[in-house]
């Protein structure tokens, strides 16, 4: 494929994000050109791919405009339906809550995304790298050669270390940026529930973050960590916590001990939030590349694909002369950009408290079941967040 020289919106990483982007961009009536360095779209995959029910979604975020690919997408993009999220504490004990969602396929839905946007007239262009971004003009190498491109707008989906970002100015000054490090395996011939995503907490399995097993199917699942490496044991790799909480964690050990690994997925999971300004006049970011994730659970793929609508509308709208481009930093947060700094908020008054079991027993006995579901859409109910407060003023 040979580029044209000029487009009106240049998206560069096909995931969920970039992906809405472009499709918005194009049904708005933009020229369009998506990149993506992969060379298979969605592969390898990067996280454990949970998406909740838009319903539930939309009750979380009432001011969201979902788009429509949030809510309907092929059901060969689904490994599992589930409808029960369950928080295992780390003495052990249990609180349950209803949660519709799907456990995806990410490889297949990240292609449905990019496969909506090229039907809705964006160019797409796969295994391509941008190597050099002056003003507007984006130099890129890779499969389909060498070329530099013009685009009225450029948008950075491309990830949490996002070239983007840091060529305009618009990534978070490293002392700011804050990282989850998630490592995965896809496994077969476990003992699971297939309707319930299962957490677990507790500072020796994982400092700092939580420990999953989503179902994949009847004995199929995803089991992970994701641990912050500064509230990790010296020495102590994320492998050897993933290790660690498949062999000797007294309830997930016993479902997992016969499993079979078929895949190892790694990636980073930003979550402190997003930067000051997310849009410059010419380009803006969004996705992991804007932060945008719920730091109380490191879901992305909503906030991800709400921003992207916002994205590819308003840069379909100013590259026909209508809008300034800086109207994307307002229009995103009026969605969901309180919810995106609770979320942040409430893992800080974690933080202290993770490192010690006895404080995160407290903590989760105080919280509801209810209360547990509403914070992982970046609700922080007030006595729940004086009851985290309280705890960590008792530790000192």
């Amino acid at each position: 494929m040979i580029p044209e020289a000029s487009y009106d919106v240049l998206v560069v990483g096909a995931g969920p994000a970039g992906s809405t982007a472009a499709m918005y961009a194009a049904e708005n009536g933009a020229s369009v050109l998506l990149l993506d360095k992969k060379k298979e779209i969605g592969s390898p995959i990067q996280c454990a791919g949970f998406l909740p029910d838009a319903l539930e979604v939309q009750a979380l975020l009432h001011e969201a405009r979902l788009p429509d690919t949030l809510k309907n997408y092929p059901e060969s993009c689904v490994l599992q339906r589930t409808d029960t999220q369950r928080i295992i504490t780390p003495n052990c004990n249990i609180k349950e809550f209803a949660v519709r969602g799907t456990v995806l396929d990410r490889r297949r839905y990240d292609q449905f995304l990019a496969e909506q946007a090229a039907r809705a007239g964006a160019e797409l262009m796969v295994k391509t790298h941008v190597t050099k971004i002056e003003g507007t003009n984006v130099e890129t190498s890779g499969a389909f050669g060498k070329h530099t491109i013009k685009a009225k707008a450029i948008i950075g989906a491309d990830g949490p270390n996002s070239f983007v970002a840091k060529s305009k100015g618009l990534a978070l000054k490293p002392e700011l940026k804050e990282t989850s490090v998630a490592l995965e395996y896809q496994v077969r011939n476990v003992d699971i529930d297939p309707s319930c995503l299962e957490m677990y907490f507790g500072k020796d399995f994982v400092p700092g973050g939580y420990a999953w097993i989503f179902p994949e199917g009847q004995d199929r699942a995803n089991v992970g960590i994701g641990i912050r490496s500064g509230m990790a044991e010296k020495g102590i790799s994320a492998k050897e916590y993933l290790h660690r909480f498949m062999l000797d964690h007294p309830l997930a050990g016993p479902k997992l001990k016969n499993c079979i690994i078929m895949n190892v997925i790694a990636g980073i999971i930003p979550v402190n939030g997003a930067p000051e300004k997310t849009a410059t006049e010419n380009t803006l970011i969004v996705g992991d590349a804007a932060g945008q994730v719920f730091a109380t659970n490191g879901g992305g793929i909503p906030p991800a694909m709400i921003a992207g609508k916002v994205a590819g509308e308003t840069a379909a709208e100013f590259a026909a002369g209508k809008c300034k481009l800086e109207e994307y930093d307002h229009r995103w947060r009026a969605q969901f950009g309180q919810a995106l700094e609770t979320s942040v908020q409430a893992r800080q008054l974690m933080d202290g408290i993770m490192r010690s079991d006895t404080l995160m027993n407290a903590a989760f006995k105080l919280i509801s079941s209810e209360q547990m579901k509403v914070m992982q859409c970046g609700k922080l109910p007030g006595p729940v967040k004086l009851g985290l407060q309280a705890l960590n003023r008792g530790k000192k």
